[in-house]
C-alpha cells in the first residue's frame, strides 16, 4: 500500500500524488450492500447553509458497513474494496450461510483470511472481542462507546487505540488523539490498525481535485469586508488585528470549547495534548 507520484506533465501533476490501490481486489461494490446517498451541500432542512464550503463533488453510493459485528461465526474475506465515503479500505466478508457484509479493513488483512467475532477469538487483526477479553497493550480500532451501539472510535485510515489498563468494569484506552479514556469492558473492539496508513501523505496537487471531493473554496476572514467577518476590512494587506476569531466571534487557536459540565468528562483520565 503505497503512494504513486505522477510525471510532471502539467503544473498540477508536479505535486500530485495518489494511492497506488495495490491492495484493492474488487472494483464495483456489492449491490445489495449499497444505498443511495443524497448530497446536502452543507444545508439543513430549512435550506440554509449550516456547514460552509461544501457542495458539488462526484456522485457516490453509500456502502453499508457492519460496525456492530454481532454475528458469532467464522467469516472469510472475499475482497478488499475502495470506499469513496471514507479514508480506510473496506473488506467484503462472507459467512457460512452465504450472508455478506462490509467491515472496515484492518491493515495487512488479505483475501482468503478467516475472521471471528467472539470472546474466544484469537488476538489477530480483524477479530472482534469485548475489551475485557483483549490483553493490555493490544492495538485496537472500531471501538464502541456504548455496548451494542456499534463502533464509533478509531475508524479512519491508519488510526488505532491501545488498551493501557483494565479493571472489572472499565478499561483505560489511549485514543489516537492522546486522550486516555475509560470505556466499559463490555464494549467491543477489533484487533489491529486501520488500513491505508499512507492516506495522510497524499498531496491533493490542484484545486479541482478538492472540488471532486465536494469541498468548495475557503475564503480567509482577513480577505473579506468588515460586514462579512470580524477580521475583515483595513487598507492594503491587513493581518486582521486583535485575536483571531471565527465569523461569529468565537476565539480560534487554542480556545477550549468543551463544556465544563459535559457528562462525558468523568470518563476522561488524561486530556489530549
Amino acid at each position: 500500500m503505497a503512494l504513486r507520484k505522477l510525471k510532471p506533465n502539467t503544473p498540477a501533476t508536479r505535486y500530485y500524488s495518489i494511492s497506488s490501490f495495490d491492495d484493492v481486489t474488487k472494483v464495483k461494490p456489492e449491490k445489495s450492500l449499497t444505498a443511495p446517498l443524497k448530497k446536502s451541500g452543507g444545508r439543513n432542512n430549512h435550506g440554509r447553509v449550516t456547514a460552509r464550503h461544501r457542495g458539488g463533488g462526484h456522485k457516490r453510493k453509500y456502502r453499508i458497513i457492519d460496525f456492530k459485528r454481532n454475528i458469532d461465526a467464522e467469516a472469510t474475506i472475499i475482497a478488499i474494496e475502495y470506499d469513496p465515503n471514507r479514508s480506510a479500505r473496506i473488506a467484503l466478508i462472507q459467512y457460512p450461510d452465504n450472508k455478506k457484509s462490509y467491515i472496515i479493513a484492518p491493515d495487512g488483512l488479505k483475501v482468503g483470511a478467516k475472521i471471528y467475532s467472539s470472546n474466544n477469538s484469537d488476538i489477530k487483526p480483524g477479530n472482534t472481542l469485548q475489551l475485557s477479553a483483549i490483553p493490555v497493550g493490544t492495538f485496537i480500532h472500531n471501538i464502541e462507546l456504548k455496548p451494542g451501539k456499534g463502533a464509533q472510535i478509531a475508524r479512519s485510515a491508519g488510526t488505532s487505540a491501545q488498551i493501557i489498563a483494565k479493571d472489572q468494569k472499565y478499561c483505560q484506552v489511549k485514543l489516537p488523539s492522546g486522550e486516555v479514556r475509560m470505556i466499559l469492558s463490555t464494549c467491543k473492539a477489533t484487533i489491529g490498525v486501520v488500513s491505508n496508513p499512507d492516506h495522510e501523505n497524499i498531496s491533493i496537487g490542484k484545486a479541482g481535485r478538492s472540488r471532486w471531493l465536494g469541498k468548495r473554496p475557503h475564503v480567509r476572514g482577513v480577505a473579506m469586508n468588515p460586514v462579512d467577518h470580524p477580521m475583515g476590512g483595513g487598507e492594503g494587506k491587513t493581518s486582521g488585528g486583535g485575536h483571531p476569531v471565527s465569523p461569529w466571534g468565537l476565539p480560534a487557536k487554542g480556545y477550549k470549547t468543551r463544556k465544563k459540565n459535559h457528562p462525558g468528562n468523568k470518563f476522561i483520565v488524561k486530556k489530549r495534548k
